[in-house]
């Protein structure tokens, strides 16, 4: 009877996460700027979810998928950002190999939600500057539940089957991850098992739910390119363009810097690098979503401004 190798050696049942420890003197200014960092997603993103919920002329489907995607950035790094500061400040960088698996499935279910979130927001834009006329028609409320819930549902259930993987790897030493969170490829290198099947269907389920969605974006702002330089008048052209510019950027700043970090490649001396593009998509990108939406939205001004009134009201 042959003896895997790992038989014989001791399973561990906890990671250490080295965070940013090659510069522990910044660990202050690190961690008050990612404290204030997080506060503002979290209040940013809430206050979207609120301004759409309670005013009337926000409930249209642009709103209900921008409600969707900020919810969704709440969670995404509140699923990250909090283990963080413990570990920047209080050293807390130890984490069990269920917590750092269920760290891994929320963030990777999240991230493939958003991918398609923003190809259904895409279609949305779509509908409404190609098939003005039909949009009501086509873009209805129970369509957006569905295109919302089958975002959702889909991208949990597929990376569940990465999951169940991961969960029958044996992890026996080294235990130390040096990333701020527990990411795909940290986690199967620390795996003294063979790692083919996970890292393949790995690979195929999270192509499926980032180049798909990719792939329709692009499909969706050729036609809406399309459609646009035939509107004759300029004002036309700026109007049905600053209908999808926040959207775009948004898409950029989210696709642009999730490709810069797993091109980076795996060298002791890109790591650095790797966590710092890690920070652009899972601190910076959820807090700037928000920012974005809010900045050129004269609707989002005005529920605003409406709230603000109603408030200085009852103060009075």
């Amino acid at each position: 009877m042959v003896i895997p190798p790992w038989e014989n050696q001791t399973v561990i049942v906890e990671f250490v996460l080295r965070g940013f420890s090659s510069i522990l003197h910044l660990n202050i200014s690190l961690f008050v700027m990612f404290l204030v960092f997080y506060i503002l997603t979290i209040s940013g993103n809430i206050l979207i979810v609120l301004l759409v919920l309670f005013n009337h002329p926000l409930h249209t489907p642009m709103y209900f998928f921008l409600v969707n995607l900020s919810f969704l950035e709440i969670w995404y790094t509140s699923n990250i950002v909090p283990k963080m500061l413990l570990i920047i400040i209080f050293e807390q960088k130890t984490i069990s190999v269920a917590g750092c698996l269920a760290q891994f499935y929320f963030f990777g279910s999240l991230a493939a939600t958003e991918c398609l979130l923003l190809a259904v927001m895409s279609y949305d834009r779509y509908l409404a500057i190609c098939q003005p006329l039909r949009y009501t028609v086509l873009m209805t409320g129970p369509l957006c539940i569905r295109l919302a819930a089958g975002s959702w549902i889909c991208c949990f259930l597929l990376t569940s089957v990465t999951m169940v993987l991961l969960c029958r790897l044996t992890f026996c030493g080294p235990n130390e991850i040096d990333h701020f969170f527990c990411d795909f490829t940290p986690l199967v290198h620390l795996s003294c098992m063979d790692t083919s099947l996970t890292e393949t269907i790995a690979f195929a389920t999270s192509s499926a739910v980032t180049l798909v969605p990719f792939l329709l974006i692009t499909a969706s702002y050729s036609c809406i390119l399309a459609s646009i330089l035939r509107i004759p008048s300029g004002s036309g052209r700026r109007k049905a363009f600053s209908t999808c510019s926040s959207h775009i950027i948004v898409v950029t700043v989210f696709y642009g810097t999730l490709i810069a970090t797993y091109l980076v490649p795996s060298t002791s001396s890109s790591q650095l690098l790797r966590k710092g593009f890690s920070l652009l998509y899972t601190i910076l990108t959820p807090m700037s979503n928000p920012i974005i939406y809010s900045l050129r939205n004269r609707d989002i001004h005005e529920a605003l401004k409406n709230c603000l009134r109603k408030k200085s009201g009852l103060l009075i």
